[in-house]
């Protein structure tokens, strides 16, 4: 579906200096697949998704979606595109932002109301349609945003921070959303900075710093197998004498809470089944730091 192959990108300032924003990309992102982008600010994600978009040309090395050149691709197919910064004409309202957008995505004049009815209940926009954007909360104007980015069922959708703003229960939503959108003809690219979302959404990360693709992260439970050493967090309801004796290792944090390292889920589970066994009682058992939080860590450290 898409190609990065060798890609660089330099940038030239009103002096004359020359900044190298991305450096030598090459990956590959099969149709079908969720892929997170991940990286602290300034690593080049930006201009990734500009490249990927058609809005900026790379220095050097090639760009494809589907064998065609970024724009080439978008002009024939379409794309659904949510940028960080949502920016709507603030006179709009809501729904009437929505109609615009729908038809600039060239949707048949006779399915345009259908569509942006459709995108309004997928977000829970009925009871805002009529605010102007000035008058939406800043939660409520990314729903909008979402929601033009999926007015037409495109194959190709790249949303970047798409859960900026929104509040718990919208962010669980967003989910359930691209839980939904997932389809062996459809391609998802999300770009953000909440690494634990990427961890439940996306099948892959590409990590990237100073431009240049440090890792690509697994985040499926078989990745988490082979991931190495693991701290997890264990809270007890009863049994902390068994607890000491079968982890006796383990960082005691107060509140009934331990910290423990395990080298494998594995070990982990056969563990756990030794304490229940001791009589213990386990509450609950929560990952410190997830396999992408920590190899994202490793990735940015090794690269500082």
């Amino acid at each position: 579906m898409i190609e990065f192959s060798a890609v660089g990108k330099t940038y030239r300032s009103i002096t004359g200096k020359s900044v190298r924003a991305v450096d030598d990309f090459s990956l590959t992102i099969p149709r079908g697949e969720v892929f997170g982008i991940a990286g602290p600010n300034g690593a080049g994600k930006s201009t990734l998704i500009g490249i990927l978009l058609g809005f900026l040309h790379p220095s050097n090395g090639t760009t494809r979606i589907n064998g065609l050149h970024p724009r080439a691709y978008i002009e024939r197919n379409g794309i659904g595109y949510l940028s960080e910064l949502v920016t709507i004409n603030k006179r709009w309202r809501a729904d009437a932002a929505l109609t615009r957008y729908a038809v600039l995505a060239d949707i048949p004049r006779g399915q345009v109301a259908d569509s942006v009815e459709k995108v309004i209940a997928t977000l829970g926009l009925g009871e805002h349609r009529r605010k102007s954007i000035k008058a939406l909360s800043k939660g409520n104007l990314q729903r909008v945003g979402l929601a033009q980015a999926l007015l037409r069922d495109e194959e190709l959708l790249i949303l970047d921070e798409p859960t900026h703003g929104l509040d718990p229960v919208w962010t669980q939503r967003f989910r359930d959303i691209v839980g939904g959108l997932r389809a062996p003809h459809r391609t998802m690219i999300i770009a953000s900075h909440n690494l634990d979302e990427l961890q439940r959404l996306a099948d892959r990360v590409a990590i990237i710093d100073h431009g240049r693709l440090q890792r690509v992260v697994g985040t499926s439970s078989m990745d988490q197998q082979s991931a190495g050493a693991l701290t997890y967090r264990i809270s007890l309801a009863s049994g902390a004498e068994q607890f000491m004796r079968v982890f006796p290792a383990a960082a005691s944090v107060g509140r009934g809470e331990y910290e423990i390292v395990v080298p494998n889920l594995e070990a982990l589970n056969a563990k756990l089944g030794e304490l229940m066994v001791a009589g213990a009682v386990v509450a609950a058992v929560v990952p410190t730091r997830s396999v992408l939080e920590q190899q994202f860590r490793e990735a940015v450290g090794e690269s500082s």
